[in-house]
């Protein structure tokens, strides 16, 4: 049968990303079993009509019954790199990640789901890996502390966090990052709250109010002292209860 991906070409466009997109698969990472969205896709070259995208299909399918950590999207990438001979790969695997707390006075443990992706770049001799995670947080206004006779408004909010490093080795789990995040908001967040927890949290958080600016920049102060890290950004975001609109501060520098 003719191979009519490999036919010549003669437009003369290097393709920079060409592949499969939203590949719903399962996937166990860092021990759990996870359902991910997966971009898949690689570079081809101008003389070439088409890629052979079953072969990324089959890469990842491999990759659904082996234990996937960071290093292992360095390997799948080095698989699209052989197998589809081409010069650059990119991955993107978005899940759900659950962590475990324990609400502060009942001890009650739960689970907190938080939304996850690992992204890995190879481009000829150069690895880029990106973590990403987004942390629900608790805050409380200081500015309606400061003017009300009577409590403050407090808000869910989000922060998302993305961290680029220079190789697949030796990075911060999603566990860690994640208690590092929430340890700058007013209070974390807890699936599960007795009576005398939620007592204690919206104490806590009365005694720790932060605008979205504080939680920006405590977040930018304790990234900086991840080992590792070449390049990351942050945005935090308020779900504001007294107001139709958002909170919103963003930043992002090369470390």
């Amino acid at each position: 049968m003719d191979d009519v991906q490999n036919q010549r070409d003669e437009r003369g466009i290097t393709i920079q990303q060409t592949g499969v997109n939203n590949v719903c698969l399962p996937f166990l990472i860092l021990g759990q079993q996870v359902q991910a969205k997966v971009r898949f896709t690689v570079s081809l070259n101008k003389d070439l009509r088409g890629t052979h995208m079953s072969r990324l299909m089959e890469i990842l399918t491999d990759w659904t019954v082996k234990p996937l950590s960071m290093s292992g999207v360095n390997d799948i990438l080095m698989e699209a790199l052989d197998k589809l001979n081409t010069n650059a790969a990119k991955l993107h695997i978005a899940f759900k990640y659950f962590v475990e707390r324990e609400a502060p006075v009942s001890k009650r443990k739960s689970l907190l789901d938080l939304n996850c992706f690992f992204e890995g770049e190879a481009v000829n001799e150069q690895r880029i890996f990106t973590l990403g995670v987004e942390v629900p947080l608790t805050t409380l206004c200081p500015c309606s502390k400061e003017i009300s006779d009577f409590g403050a408004h407090n808000q869910r909010s989000v922060c998302r966090v993305r961290l680029r490093f220079a190789n697949f080795d030796n990075i911060i789990s999603i566990e860690n990052l994640a208690k590092l995040i929430e340890s700058q908001a007013s209070s974390p967040m807890y699936s599960v709250l007795k009576r005398e927890d939620e007592k204690f949290v919206t104490e806590a958080a009365y005694q720790n109010p932060k605008f979205v600016e504080d939680i920006l920049r405590d977040v930018v102060l304790a990234i900086r002292g991840i080992e590792g890290v070449k390049w990351f950004s942050v945005e935090c975001e308020n779900f504001e209860s007294i107001h139709n609109h958002n909170a919103f501060a963003s930043h992002e520098e090369e470390v």
